[in-house]
C-alpha cells in the first residue's frame, strides 16, 4: 500500500493547530468552505465535485487526530487514514505536523494528484494557524 507524508513546521502552538484540524471555523480556515458534519463524520464539499468526502473522526486528542475515510467518493479514498501528531519543536515555540494519508493501491493513478493537493493544503494550514486569516484552498 503507498502513502502521502508530510512534516511541517508551524510557528503556533498545539491548541491553535488541534482546532484548525477539529473545529468548523478551523477547518473552513484552510481546507474547504464547504464543512458540515454528521455527528463524528466530518463532509467535505469541493466545487464542481458530485458528492462530499465522508471521514469519520476516530480519534481528536491532543496529540493525535486520526480521519477514516467512508465515503463512495473519490473511490481511490475508501477505507484510506489520515493521521495528524502534533508534537513541540525542538525550541518549544511551535508545533511540528507529522501528516499521513495511508492505504492507497500502490498503482492508484490520483496518488499524485492527491499528493500534490496535501502539499497545497498543508501550505495552507501553516498559513492560516500562523497568521489567523482565513485562507482555504477551496471555496464554495
Amino acid at each position: 500500500m503507498s502513502e502521502i507524508t508530510f512534516r511541517t513546521d508551524i510557528d503556533a502552538d498545539r491548541n491553535k493547530v488541534h482546532e484548525a484540524l477539529n473545529t468548523h471555523d478551523g477547518l473552513t480556515g484552510w481546507w474547504t468552505t464547504g464543512v458540515s458534519r454528521e455527528g463524528e463524520v466530518l463532509l467535505f464539499d469541493f466545487p464542481e465535485i458530485p458528492e462530499p468526502f465522508r471521514l469519520r473522526r476516530d480519534r481528536a486528542d491532543e496529540e493525535e487526530i486520526v480521519w477514516t475515510s467512508i465515503g463512495a467518493f473519490p473511490p481511490h479514498w475508501s477505507g484510506t487514514v489520515i493521521t495528524w501528531q502534533l508534537t513541540g519543536t525542538p525550541d518549544g515555540a511551535g508545533t511540528l505536523v507529522d501528516f499521513r494519508h495511508t492505504g492507497f493501491a500502490d498503482d492508484d493513478p490520483g496518488l499524485t494528484h492527491t499528493a500534490d493537493t496535501w502539499g497545497g493544503l498543508m501550505y495552507r494550514l501553516k498559513q492560516f494557524t500562523e497568521s489567523g486569516t482565513p485562507c482555504p484552498f477551496f471555496t464554495l
